[in-house]
């Protein structure tokens, strides 16, 4: 009987914040999958570890995922990434991959869920509190109201076209295109916040654009509401 592989979103940060179903898999699953080489590098690793203490003593499975946007070297790592996940599932013994807030947005987690599903391998999708929930909580603002629509953004990208949508935007991991994104952004009316590493012991918020560095650490979320 083949293993199952568990796509686990750990939240956006606060331990606290895990679920249960997550926190029960968290320790049931004999293998623990992580998106780095090394566990001590791994934030939802560490986000993991706070609430359930006796991960450090399961086997910890390193899956390289080079931050590149090159469509061949991330389908190789993907592939090479599903092959050692599939010999655990192969014995038998399910796996658990730790991915930051939610798998199925901007999760490299689903690209290797695509091949196991594909190969035949049974598979769970374990959602997790997405970052852009966690920040506007954090900040105590509604993301929409009525029929307000909201347009989730990758940040890294180009985010012109997009804030032209009626509605509110959330942008997330800008980055090192922070400053362009301020750009963007300062050609429209809207009320700016953003948060930096959200319910991590490192977060910080901003409540404008003027306070918004040109430079951000790679967990940075804005949500620009329009006025």
């Amino acid at each position: 009987m083949k293993g199952t592989l568990f796509g686990t979103g750990v939240g956006p940060g606060d331990p606290e914040l895990l679920t249960l179903k997550a926190l029960r898999t968290i320790q049931s699953s004999p293998i623990i999958a992580i998106p780095s080489a090394k566990k001590d590098h791994c934030t939802a690793y560490q986000i993991a570890q706070k609430a359930v203490p006796e991960l450090d003593k399961k086997i910890v499975l390193p899956l390289s995922m080079p931050m590149t946007k090159d469509p061949l070297i991330l389908k190789s790592s993907h592939t090479a990434a599903a092959a050692s996940i599939q010999q655990f599932l192969d014995q038998g013994q399910d796996v658990c991959f730790l991915t930051l807030g939610d798998p199925t947005v901007y999760s490299t987690y689903m690209y290797i869920h695509q091949i196991i599903s594909k190969n035949g391998y049974p598979t769970v999708i374990l959602n997790g509190i997405p970052s852009f929930c966690a920040a506007a909580a954090a900040f105590q603002i509604s993301l929409a109201e009525q029929s307000e629509p909201i347009t989730i953004i990758p940040g890294s990208y180009e985010t012109d076209a997009f804030l032209t949508i009626p509605g509110t935007k959330v942008l997330m991991k800008s980055g090192k295109q922070l400053s362009n994104v301020k750009t963007a952004l300062s050609k429209h009316n809207y009320t700016i916040y953003m948060a930096e590493n959200c319910t991590m012991d490192s977060e910080k918020r901003y409540y404008s654009l003027e306070e918004i560095p040109n430079d951000s650490g790679y967990y940075s979320l804005i949500i620009a509401k329009s006025n």
